[in-house]
């Protein structure tokens, strides 16, 4: 046998075995992941319990009073005797800001932001996010309520998303209470000869309220 067909042949049988090598790391890609598949989210985590020795160079740190985790792209980690272990936030701790992949969901017309097995609201007064219970979402939807129609509303701020459905929540709750008039309860008790006028009313709340927080309505 050549010393060409010789070496041929190791290669092949190198590389088999190299491909018999590599080929459960790719099956087991995701093995110690969680895959948040809820609200069509389709998003991998590193599965809690799981330790790492070192922190994702953009993590915040998150104090909660006197625990300390560590806060990175929807993954929550506490100091551990090996390292950094993930772990599920507690309630009522506050971040600065939602994971890169979320979903905004609408309960009872309130937004959620979801991420990780991990529900967030905003909180204006503090602006930050608190990690909050589970809501019952027996009647979640992703589409947010009506809150204007024939409206056109353009953030001039350059306000997230997050931001932008908080604020218009908010604007149609004071709107309903300036005008009497809710678009989202398709008008109900209202006599029809005000029905016009009242729901003129609520766009001028609504309009003047989106205009006080930084947007362009048209």
């Amino acid at each position: 046998m050549s010393t060409s067909v010789r070496f041929l042949k190791t290669c092949t049988a190198v590389a088999a075995l190299l491909g018999m090598a590599t080929a459960p790391a790719t099956f087991a890609e995701h093995e110690h992941e969680f895959h948040d598949t809820r609200y069509h989210l389709d998003h991998y985590y590193p599965a809690r319990g799981a330790t790492f020795r070192v922190l994702p160079d953009d993590h915040v740190i998150i104090r909660h009073g006197r625990d300390r985790f560590f806060y990175s792209g929807g993954v929550w980690y506490r100091p551990d005797a090996a390292g950094y272990v993930v772990v599920r936030p507690p309630y009522h701790v506050f971040v600065p800001l939602l994971p890169p992949s979320y979903t905004t969901i609408w309960i009872g017309g309130f937004p959620y932001f979801y991420a990780n097995d991990t529900y967030y609201v905003w909180r204006p007064e503090l602006g930050q996010y608190e990690v909050v219970p589970p809501p019952d979402d027996s009647a979640a939807t992703t589409q947010p309520p009506p809150s204007s129609s024939d409206v056109f509303v353009y953030p001039k701020e350059g306000q997230d998303e997050a931001r932008q459905s908080q604020d218009k929540y908010e604007c149609h709750k004071w709107a309903v209470e300036q005008s009497g008039f809710d678009p989202t309860q398709n008008a109900g008790g209202v006599p029809p000869d005000q029905l016009a006028d009242k729901r003129m009313a609520y766009q001028r709340a609504m309009s003047a309220c989106l205009e006080g927080r930084g947007y362009s309505v048209k």
